[in-house]
C-alpha cells in the first residue's frame, strides 16, 4: 500500500459504525457511494446490504433485485481488496405486505445484531439509499433498536415551506415508492431517529459528465468501472430518446458526507444545513401526514457538495496509486 493511502488510514481511526443499505442493481450512483464509504477510514463499515427495487423497475426488472444488488456490492468490495473483511448480505426481494408483518433476512439479523451490541460506544448510523424494508422489518422484530442507531436516509418528497417538487414529477418519490409501507413503519410507527435527505436536497448532488470522465474515470480500474456504470445510463436513455444532458445526480453520496465527513471537534455534519421538524408519517399516496407530539427529525436542505465530491476524487486517486 503506497504511503499516502496508508498515512490516511493511520491518521484517521474509525469513530462511527455504519451499515449501508442500497439498491445496487438499480441506479449506479449507489456504487459510487459504496466505494466512497469503503475508502473512508473514519467509519467502520459493519455490513453492506443489497436491497430490492420496485417490481418491474427498468434498471433491473427481475424478481431477485436484492440478490442482484448484493452481487453488485460484492464486486465493489472485491475490487477494493476487502473481500472477507466487509460482510455483504441480501435483503428481502419484496416489500412489506402490511405494517405489522416483518420479513426476516440475513439483512435484518445483521442490523439487529449490530444495534444490540454493548461492547462499543461508537455511534451506529444506518446509511440507506433506497427503500426502508430491512430497517422496518428489523424494528418490527426488535423494537429496542430504535434507541441504538440513527437512520440517514436518501428519500421522501419535498417538505411544505422548504421546497417544491421538480417539474414534471408525479406519484410518490422514487425511494419511498420502493416500499411505501416500510416508510410508514419507520417514520410513523417507530421511534427511530431520522436524518432525512429529501428529493430537493439529493438533487443538488450534480456531477458533470466531464468530471466523471476526468476525475473518476481516470482514477484507475475502480474509477473506470464506476464511471462506465454511470455513463452507460446516459447512453441507454439516449437510445430511448431521453436526453440526460451533461450532469448526473449522485444522490446517494450524501450518505458519506453526513457520516464519514463530519467536523473534527463536536462531531457533526457541520458544513451542511438542516432544519428540525416533527417527524411525519406518509399517506398511501406518498405525501406527508403531519402530527403533533411526535419526535423531531433532521431534514437536510443544503449539502456541502464541494467537500463530498473533492473527497471522493482524492480517495479514488489514492486508491488508484495502489495499482501502479
Amino acid at each position: 500500500m503506497p504511503a499516502s493511502l496508508a498515512r490516511l488510514r493511520d491518521l484517521v481511526p474509525a469513530r462511527a459504525r455504519v451499515i449501508i443499505d442500497n439498491d445496487f442493481s438499480g441506479d449506479p450512483d449507489g456504487l459510487l457511494q459504496l466505494a466512497h464509504h469503503l475508502l473512508s477510514p473514519s467509519v467502520d463499515i459493519r455490513a453492506v446490504i443489497g436491497s430490492h427495487l420496485r417490481p418491474g423497475d427498468p434498471f433491473d426488472p427481475s424478481e431477485v433485485t436484492a440478490d442482484n444488488a448484493a452481487r453488485e456490492a460484492q464486486d465493489v468490495v472485491t475490487r477494493l481488496g476487502l473481500e472477507g473483511r466487509v460482510p455483504v448480505v441480501a435483503g428481502s426481494n419484496a416489500g412489506l405486505a402490511d405494517r405489522a408483518t416483518p420479513i426476516r433476512s440475513a439483512a435484518t439479523d445483521a442490523i439487529i445484531a449490530e444495534a444490540m451490541r454493548d461492547d462499543t460506544d461508537l455511534p451506529l448510523y444506518l446509511a440507506f439509499g433506497a427503500g426502508l424494508t430491512e430497517l422496518a422489518s428489523a424494528w418490527l422484530l426488535e423494537p429496542r433498536i430504535a434507541d441504538r442507531l440513527t437512520l440517514v436516509w436518501i428519500g421522501g418528497p419535498e417538505h411544505r415551506g422548504l421546497a417544491v417538487a421538480p417539474p414534471g414529477s408525479t406519484g410518490p418519490e422514487y425511494n419511498l415508492n420502493i416500499d411505501l409501507i416500510a416508510g410508514q413503519v419507520v417514520f410513523g410507527d417507530s421511534g427511530i431517529p431520522i436524518w432525512q435527505i429529501p428529493r430537493d436536497a439529493y438533487r443538488q448532488t450534480l456531477l458533470s459528465t466531464a468530471e466523471l470522465i476526468t476525475r473518476i474515470g481516470s482514477a484507475g480500474s475502480l474509477g473506470e468501472h464506476l464511471e462506465r456504470a454511470i455513463t452507460r445510463v446516459s447512453t441507454m436513455a439516449g437510445r430511448h430518446g431521453i436526453l440526460l444532458g451533461e450532469t448526473y445526480i449522485c444522490g446517494d453520496s450524501p450518505l458519506v458526507l453526513l457520516t464519514a465527513l463530519q467536523s473534527a471537534f463536536e462531531a457533526d455534519p457541520s458544513s451542511s444545513d438542516y432544519v428540525v421538524r416533527p417527524t411525519p408519517s406518509f399517506d398511501d399516496e406518498g405525501g406527508y401526514i403531519e402530527a403533533a407530539g411526535v419526535r423531531d427529525m433532521r431534514v437536510y436542505t443544503r449539502l456541502d457538495v464541494r467537500l463530498m465530491f473533492d473527497d471522493l476524487f482524492a480517495k479514488l486517486d489514492l486508491f488508484a496509486a495502489t495499482e501502479r
